[in-house]
């Protein structure tokens, strides 16, 4: 083969192009998907990897998923050898052989150029179900996978171009819901986007050209990512978190540990240490904690750098088997990837001494629910709703910067507007009376927190069933260098007969009956730098706009506000500020 010549121009305009392709195949995921878990809030991921499985580019709605897809190739290449062709497409949930969560359910279609294996187009999407013990896939109460889903290992659905009818009415005659069947062509779709995108590049340049400037490409993202680690001093850095509540034992309390070894450009994580797995769903998988580790460390760095193989090379991660982060075989494990914010918060604390600049405060913890039922405007078809308008609160905030309000999860892509409220209503048969920011509940400091959220509802339908799952009812989101922490969740209930029930943090309600009132606060996120170094002209703007109360500015910032005439009392304020 002649010795190919690198354009640098070239290069520059493959990696856009690459990621235009995975932005594309978003689209068409987002505009044929039914689910609004899909079509609304985006938990899903798009990715384009190359013949050996690295990570070519990524469009990343879910941050959480997106780095789940590169070693679920890899496995792909190994579990099936040379028995690849062109057409082949290949479903993949089964988190004992990479999947990271067993509703996140992949799709894998290889891209042949000349005969020959060149890349591949890949997507993964949370589907509204998947089998098991409980609709929607949620089971606080289950102790092996078995409980939780539906195995799906590498399992061609086409293949060389045609549909093994029998594979495919086995996965979905297991599946309550035909919205699934739907989302999942979906998915394929998405994938041939990504093919034709991807084959004309190689038609265009030939398969040569692309793989000598791939390769630089992942060399040159390398080099970069080796240089912001080299910003970050060298040493061993250590840091905690808990999780609360193993859904089995009240009062249970389990601790991630990981030491963080920085070392000439390059980032080991080792979480030798964290605690034995849960005996309940309170447990993570290796890829998922893992994608968790990943998208911590990326919002340290440039925000950029190219998402390719060439910006994980320099990062190496150590989970030990039978822990609370990679759960040995055959645990359950749904509620792994919600173990990104603890993780995120262990990671954070550790790198926070040496890198203050670039460590938010810490983001408001996660407790969100998920509603089954059957919905009688539409003869009694099933329904599943995950509460994403309300399920996280604030981010946490950062040096020159206040935190997002109600960002979402650190693992999601959360906000206000992740459910259009009539599309909520239209999907189930809830009625939305409130969803509004809530007044308080960031943490205060020289930057803000992100605001929480709260949400009301009428819960309709019948045989409603309701899953609760996080643990932000234990401990707020902490501040930084100074400032306040953020505020605590809560969930509801409030029965047509006047008695309330407040969840616990991994609860599953049977026969919720129409008519009861669902309540549920978000918290906020910390807030990073002394409060009262925040200048008086912000905390008049935030009074005003109903996001801080007078008393709290008072108290909080000690900045003095007039309600009648919306001005700061400039001497009470010096006075209240006085060292």
């Amino acid at each position: 083969m002649a010795q190919i010549t690198i354009d640098k121009v070239l290069v520059s305009i493959l990696q856009r192009r690459l990621k235009s392709i995975t932005e594309e195949m978003s689209i068409a995921m987002t505009r044929t998907t039914r689910s609004p878990i899909l079509c609304e809030a985006k938990d899903f991921v798009t990715g384009l990897y190359d013949a050996r499985g690295n990570m070519l580019e990524q469009t990343e709605n879910l941050p959480i998923l997106a780095f789940s897809l590169a070693p679920v190739c890899k496995y792909l290449l190994e579990y099936y050898g040379d028995d690849l062709y062109p057409g082949d497409v290949i479903f993949h949930n089964d988190v004992f052989s990479m999947g990271n969560q067993n509703n996140d359910v992949a799709v894998f279609k290889p891209i042949f150029h000349e005969g020959v294996l060149a890349a591949w187009a890949a997507c993964k999407g949370h589907q509204a179900d998947i089998g098991g013990a409980v609709q929607g896939g949620y089971n606080p109460q289950a102790t092996e996978v078995w409980q939780e889903a539906l195995r799906i290992p590498p399992i061609k659905v086409y293949e060389k171009g045609k549909l093994r009818k029998d594979v495919w009415e086995l996965l979905f005659a297991n599946i309550r819901l035909d919205i699934v069947e739907e989302d999942m062509r979906a998915e394929i779709g998405s994938c041939v986007v990504g093919e034709r995108g991807v084959l004309r590049i190689l038609e265009r340049y030939g398969r040569d050209v692309f793989e000598a400037h791939k390769e630089y490409l992942f060399d040159a993202t390398e080099k970069m990512m080796r240089q912001e680690i080299r910003s970050i001093p060298d040493g061993v850095y250590r840091g905690e978190a808990k999780a609360y509540y193993d859904g089995k034992n009240q009062g249970s309390v389990y601790t991630i540990r990981v030491a963080i070894t920085v070392e000439d450009g390059q980032i080991h994580f080792d979480y030798t240490g964290t605690d034995a797995q849960t005996p309940g769903f309170v447990n993570g998988t290796f890829t998922s904690s893992a994608s968790a580790t990943i998208l911590t460390f990326l919002q340290m760095v440039n925000p950029y750098m190219p998402h390719n193989e060439g910006m994980v090379r320099p990062l190496t991660i150590t989970i030990p088997t039978g822990t609370l982060l990679n759960a040995a075989y055959p645990a359950a494990t749904t509620y792994g990837n919600h173990l990104c914010p603890n993780n995120a918060d262990a990671i954070m604390r550790a790198l926070a001494p040496v890198i203050p600049e670039r460590v938010t405060a810490e983001w408001g913890e996660l407790l969100c629910s998920l509603t089954t039922g059957k919905d009688p405007r539409k003869g009694g078809d099933p329904f599943v709703d995950i509460g994403f308008m309300g399920l996280k609160g604030g981010s946490g905030a950062i040096q020159g910067c206040d935190g997002y309000d109600h960002i979402g999860m650190i693992d999601a892509s959360g906000g206000v507007l992740d459910q259009d409220y009539e599309i909520f209503e239209q999907q189930t048969p809830h009625l939305l009376t409130r969803h509004e920011y809530w007044c308080d509940s960031a943490g205060a400091g020289q930057w803000r927190g992100g605001l929480g959220v709260e949400t009301e509802f009428t819960i309709g339908g019948e045989a409603v069933k309701l899953v609760t799952f996080g643990d932000g009812d234990v401990e707020p989101a902490r501040g930084a260098l100074g400032g306040r922490e953020g505020t605590l969740n809560v969930i509801r209930l409030r029965y047509p007969d006047g008695r309330d029930y407040l969840c616990t943090t991994k609860d599953l309600v049977t026969d919720v009956p129409a008519g009861t009132r669902y309540f549920q606060q978000a918290g906020g996120g910390g807030g990073w730098g002394d409060p009262r170094k925040r200048p008086a002209e912000k905390v008049l703007r935030d009074v005003r706009n109903g996001t801080v109360s007078v008393e709290r500015a008072a108290s909080d910032y000690g900045v003095a506000i007039d309600p009648a005439t919306w001005t700061v009392d400039e001497a009470e304020t010096a006075r209240r500020r006085r060292p």
